[in-house]
């Protein structure tokens, strides 16, 4: 009898145990602020809220809650892709074992510090939680320069997966990784399989992509993993990743004609392998920059980049004898080994030396890498001391500089499949190394998108002369069109508002003529890019004011960059009263390219490019890069160009101008032109004055006042002109001369 009964518990005790796991986690769906509340209220360990489809405007979401290992509280969308998070909308974490997945932030910005955030308040932080193919596209702040991160992370062992974050605008990091706290320090986050998308040019430090740490707690250590994530465009700052902490893992991304370089800023003890960087020869693509102690570099490969300086191919750094945190630490103990570099333009050793920065290297080595140049020359510069550097077992298929020559075999005829030599073998990047795409990373549901309409892509659109047929045209152009504007007179009684990508062609240049009646011709807003060609712009019929502008940007506080191409242009008459210019950028406008050729400016009282109008110097300036060739300025009373980046920040690669073989007469010569200058550029970083032919005019002024400018001033005729004058503010104030 006895026996009956255990085995009557003991069949109980099965079926009980039977039932409890065929019990199923409960799933709440909620579409408020109120139902979410109440759900968190009750769920328990593998329970899940599922926000119903649709759109959800200015709702912060307050996700805490505590699951257990296996089994998570998981925050998802009803459907993915169907949930969108718009206006003021974020979400905060606090909590263990939490999921997030599926939702989109976009249309709005977020109303704290953050868009995504791994902790509520400083005491409720989230820690082995999760937040995977979530999407935060165009989610700016309206105020450029307010800062802001995307996402947050924060405590210890988070990821933050298969996501995409593209488009952010406004300064701060897409992505930091806090170690403000005992709480987020050796956190152990994992960082995977995201999609790291357009990224513009800020045109001032913060535009970091990803921050592992801050100076402050860069010798703590954050353990943080990076890995096959796609960096692609992002061109914010010339920090791509900034690594300011220790015991971080880079492996496995790729960087598709990101502008800047992954830098190990602050902390030691870091590894980067695997890595592949392409740059496809895109102006200021770059590799990897070296700072401080026993950082490991291997295994990458490195192609097509033409970045220098802080933005080379690959860099190591000088520091800072006994360097305070935020500085630069020496380089003590790098290891730089089985590296393939193609093409890579600039290698640079002990960069940035100067009288602050005047540790090198040391107790270093450089090994076993490759060095191949194929289709373009490969320049390794030494600006300091490298005997601290050892450089051995390399090979180049070209003769190295002579100062590291003993550690390099030459071997002329490499080629492209290096796994078959056995000599080769032995060096550079692995053939197994993997070169991700855009669709190997991100959510698989979310298209990717194109950022950077390109000129000329839509429809062509016939418009006829009259009063205000181009306003009429441009209003319901859409992006990439081409208007096609047919002979004779357009005379616009309002100013035409370009908020999109739109080419504006004359069938001829002499007989397409535009008359503006406003202050301004043309207005470039957000989104707004503008092309023209074969056309004739005269100010005959603009209103009797000083201070017009035939082109000009909102006057303050764009959020999206621009650009500018003018050919075979006809500029004329800007003389109706004085200081009528032709181009005049706004406080906080960017403009990443300008372009001007075969173009001709003539009887104008005001400057013809105003650059200048970030005089607070932070660092901040108006275009990146400039170029004006091929044209004829004549008689124009103010400057041809006014240039300013005020400041010391070395964060950034611009502005870069070019000016050649152009025509110049009678140019800077006005009563009012305060720069006495024909051309006025003030801390630009790269300056090409080239064939030019300048007579009668004020003369050329240059002052350097950040980083390692370049200036050329080579082939020039100056007719009744004085020598251009450069003035050296990074060497107290030493003047030069260039011809």
């Amino acid at each position: 009898m006895r026996v009956r009964v255990i085995e009557f518990r003991l069949l109980v005790g099965a079926i009980f145990l039977l039932c409890s796991a065929l019990v199923k986690a409960e799933d709440f769906f909620i579409d408020s602020k109120a139902s979410l509340e109440k759900a968190l209220a009750t769920v328990e360990p593998g329970d899940e809220i599922v926000l119903k489809n649709g759109v959800y405007k200015d709702f912060e979401i307050i996700f805490s809650a505590k699951g257990s290992e296996g089994k998570p509280i998981v925050l998802r969308a009803e459907e993915k892709g169907k949930v969108l998070l718009t206006g003021q909308s974020s979400l905060s974490l606090g909590g263990a074992h939490l999921v997030v997945s599926g939702l989109i932030f976009k249309d709005g910005y977020s109303p704290s510090g953050a868009v995504i955030s791994y902790r509520i308040n400083k005491n409720e932080i989230a820690n082995h939680s999760r937040v995977t193919e979530v999407v935060i596209e165009d989610y700016s702040k309206p105020d450029k320069f307010e800062n802001d991160y995307w996402v947050a992370l924060y405590g210890k062992h988070n990821r933050l997966d298969h996501s995409y974050l593209a488009g952010k605008r406004n300064r701060g990091v897409t992505l930091a990784v806090r170690l403000n706290s005992k709480s987020s320090i050796e956190n152990h986050h994992l960082i995977d399989h995201n999609y790291f998308g357009y990224r513009p040019e800020l045109g001032s430090n913060g535009g970091e992509t990803l921050r592992i740490g801050t100076s402050h707690y860069s010798l703590e250590n954050s353990f943080t993993h990076v890995e096959n994530n796609v960096f692609e465009r992002c061109n914010g700052e010339v920090e791509i990743i900034s690594v300011k902490s220790g015991g971080n893992i880079i492996h496995g991304n790729t960087f598709i004609e990101s502008r800047g370089t992954l830098t190990l800023r602050h902390g030691n003890n870091n590894v980067v392998t695997n890595n592949v960087f392409l740059g496809n020869g895109v102006h200021n693509t770059g590799g990897v920059r070296v700072i401080n102690a026993n950082q490991e570099v291997a295994n990458n490969l490195f192609k097509s980049l033409t970045g220098y300086r802080f933005g080379s191919g690959f860099t190591v750094m000088n520091g800072v004898p006994n360097s305070p945190q935020n500085r630069y630490h020496q380089v003590d103990g790098a290891n730089i080994h089985h590296n393939t570099f193609i093409d890579v333009e600039h290698i640079q050793f002990a960069a940035g030396a100067d009288e602050e920065r005047s540790a090198p290297p040391i107790n270093s080595k450089f090994t076993n890498n490759l060095l191949l140049s194929q289709n373009a020359p490969i320049t390794m510069s030494f600006f300091d001391d490298i005997k601290g550097i050892k450089f051995a077992d390399n090979v180049a298929n070209y003769s190295v500089e002579s100062t590291v020559q003993e550690g390099f075999s030459k071997i002329s005829n490499i080629g492209q499949t290096l796994s078959e030599d056995q000599e080769v073998g032995k060096v550079g990047a692995s053939p197994d190394i993997v070169t991700l795409s855009r669709d190997d990373v991100g959510p698989s549901w979310y298209a990717k998108k194109q950022y950077e309409v390109p000129f000329d892509s839509g429809r062509e659109i016939v418009v006829e002369p009259g009063v205000n047929t181009l306003f009429n045209a441009v209003a319901k152009a859409s992006d990439g069109d081409t208007l096609i504007l047919q002979k004779g007179n357009y005379s616009e009684e309002k100013t035409v508002v370009i908020d999109k990508t739109l080419s504006i062609k004359g069938v001829s240049q002499e007989n397409v003529v535009l008359l503006p009646q406003r202050t301004a011709l043309f207005e470039i807003i957000d989104n707004g890019n503008l092309k023209l060609a074969f056309l004739s712009l005269s100010g005959e019929d603009a209103p009797d004011a000083a201070g017009n502008t035939l082109l000009r940007t909102q006057k303050w506080g764009m959020m999206t960059n621009y650009r500018f191409d003018m050919r075979n242009v006809s500029v004329l008459n800007l003389n109706i009263n004085h200081s009528y210019h032709f181009f005049a950028a706004g406080a906080r406008s960017f403009a990443t390219s300008v372009n001007i050729e075969n173009s001709e400016f003539s009887n104008i009282t005001g400057n013809i490019l105003l650059f200048d109008k970030e005089r607070d110097d932070l660092g901040i300036y108006n275009v990146e890069v400039l170029n004006f060739s091929n044209n004829h300025i004549e008689q124009v009373d103010g400057a041809l160009a006014l240039i300013y980046r005020g400041g010391t920040d070395e964060s950034t690669f611009g502005p870069k101008v070019t000016f050649f073989k152009n025509q110049l007469e009678r140019v800077g010569l006005g009563k009012r032109n305060k720069s006495k200058a024909s051309i006025f550029l003030h801390g630009v970083q790269q300056a090409l004055l080239k064939s030019n032919d300048i007579k009668s005019s004020a003369k050329v002024v240059i002052e350097h006042t950040v980083g390692e400018p370049k200036t050329s001033i080579v082939k020039n005729l100056f007719e009744n002109t004085p020598d251009p004058k450069v003035i050296d503010f990074l060497s107290q104030g030493a003047e030069c001369g260039c011809q």
